[in-house]
């Protein structure tokens, strides 16, 4: 068995980057505040759902945190750069007494944002909750990879293979340390990920497991879809893969200030009660919250805006990560 247990699994607590540096998220940095303390309100439930912990720069940030989410929401001041704890916080293996906190390196997404306290945030929170750190030098984003918990890894070359992460190393000496230090059995490589994804196509935006060797992808939605080949080829990869295929409908063409950004549903954050969904005020949005209502059906599926965030670079899984019980 793989020694990474599936998102859908009990979590103790999920860690969430708060936005810090006004400089990175201009005028969307106050909504985009809001939207992530909305996200992890809808994770706590009042405290009904698992324990949610805002990651903060600072005391100030801290307080500010606390003023804007659910009073059931932990917030602690952990300096950090960007909020995407999803690639920069360990990724947790085992259960119970036997958890380890597993800490690739980081290089701010091939070099292209590098900053203060984004390369050891992954150290800090394993020492700060007693988790036994496992550290390696490879590069890796935890949104660059998803597993089922039955030893199944998907990625992308467009990100695992970019020669700004791990210049030199095989494809074959990658799938040994995620064998090593993750447990994985099969690795299933998908080709390039979403249009003008910041991170060189990380795989939360595509591809998700939804269930033991199932794996869920998006469907283009309108001849506009600018991601149709990307969806289509994956499609082809995972079939052929053997793994059995759901599929959701996509956003459709989104855009910011003119440009294609990479909206996914794809990047829903799974909580011990909740799935957190982000939306796009699309015409695709309930038709997307029915379908994972329908794979996940012991949770409440909570459709919420995300486009501040989305302006910053991704959305809810990819500011967060669990902590498993």
């Amino acid at each position: 068995m793989s020694d990474l247990r599936p998102e859908w699994a009990a979590h103790e607590r999920m860690w969430i980057g708060f936005p810090a540096i006004p400089a990175e998220w201009g005028a969307a940095f106050h909504k985009a505040r809001e939207q992530i303390a909305a996200f992890a309100s809808a994770i706590a439930d009042h405290g009904r759902g698992e324990r949610v912990t805002l990651v903060c720069n600072s005391p100030a940030d801290e307080a500010a945190a606390r003023a804007l989410a659910d009073a059931a929401v932990e917030c602690i001041a952990e300096p950090l750069g960007d909020i995407w704890l999803r690639d920069t916080a360990p990724i947790i293996c085992g259960s119970g007494a036997s958890r380890r906190a597993v800490d690739f390196a980081f290089n701010g997404w091939g070099g292209k944002y590098v900053m203060p306290g984004d390369a050891d945030i992954g150290a800090r929170l394993a020492a700060r909750y007693g988790l036994p750190r496992d550290g390696d030098a490879m590069i890796l984003e935890g949104g660059a990879i998803d597993w089922d918990g039955a030893g199944r890894i998907v990625t992308t070359e467009q990100c695992l293979l970019h020669p700004n992460r791990n210049p030199g190393m095989s494809r074959a000496a990658m799938e040994e340390k995620l064998r090593d230090h993750l447990g994985a059995t099969s690795i299933l490589w998908l080709g390039d990920g979403l249009r003008n994804d910041h991170t060189d196509g990380h795989v939360d935006n595509l591809a998700r497991w939804v269930g033991d060797g199932i794996l869920l992808l998006p469907v283009a939605s309108g001849a506009d879809d600018p991601n149709a080949s990307v969806y289509a080829d994956a499609m082809a990869r995972a079939r052929a893969f053997g793994v059995e295929v759901r599929t959701m409908v996509s956003p459709g063409r989104v855009e910011m200030h003119g440009a294609i950004v990479p909206a996914s549903y794809m990047n829903f954050a799974i909580g011990n009660h909740v799935i957190a969904m982000p939306a796009y005020g699309t015409a695709y949005d309930e038709e997307a919250a029915a379908t994972l209502a329908d794979l996940f059906p012991d949770r409440r599926i909570v459709p919420l805006p995300s486009d501040a965030i989305l302006s910053g670079g991704g959305s809810f899984h990819c500011a967060s990560q669990q902590l498993p019980l």
